[in-house]
């Protein structure tokens, strides 16, 4: 063993750790707390096994699911940007930047630059496999905020021209599933999880 190696491979474990204590707006199913970061990577790299036959394009499974593991790293630092925060949105890519720089410098130079180009290469969503994880990224709070009666979208008084404008990149990535979103956000229009403010 590389101890030297290991050290640097044991720091970056231990700070990733730190994704757990990150909270995201979306609320688990069942109308249960608030979910974390980690958990949302998790759930989204189970969601890229299970739903890649969904992708407008063939994808590499694997590394789909890595670049949906470590896509919200650096909100360790930066804090989660809530989708329809305008105004953080303005400083995200800056916050994010500086804290890519400093969380995956802790690793030996080899895994900082895969991991580095892996990231950078999601935030581009140029390839098949990045258009299918945001696909995957907005499908799965979608889902969660679908099955507890789109109540994080009427805490926050979220209008339907604003999903439907994020909802852009997920037809990128999987025409199907953005299909199926769709079809769900009418039925929560009508219900009135979801304010109507499209212009006719």
């Amino acid at each position: 063993m590389n101890r030297d190696r290991f050290e640097k491979q044991k720091d970056f474990i231990l700070e990733i750790d730190k994704e757990k204590n990150i909270y995201r707006q979306t609320h688990l199913s069942g109308h249960g707390r608030n979910e974390n970061d980690a958990e949302h990577a998790w759930h989204m790299a189970i969601m890229v096994y299970l739903l890649q036959e969904y992708a407008n394009e063939p994808i590499n499974v694997g590394k789909t699911m890595l670049m949906c593991l470590i896509h919200d790293i650096v909100e360790i630092d930066a804090g989660d940007t809530y989708a329809y925060d305008e105004e953080a949105k303005k400083t995200q890519q800056l916050r994010e930047e500086q804290a890519k720089e400093r969380i995956f410098s802790l690793l030996p130079e080899d895994q900082k630059a895969s991991l580095t180009e892996l990231f950078d290469e999601f935030e581009a969503n140029e390839s098949p496999e990045s258009r299918f994880a945001h696909a995957i990224d907005n499908l799965q709070p979608f889902l969660l905020n679908d099955s507890n009666d789109g109540g994080d979208w009427v805490e926050h008084g979220v209008g339907i021209s604003q999903i439907l404008k994020r909802q852009t990149k997920t037809r990128d990535g999987s025409e199907v599933l953005c299909d199926y979103i769709m079809e769900r956000l009418e039925d929560n229009i009508k219900k009135g999880s979801i304010r109507e403010d499209r212009r006719s």
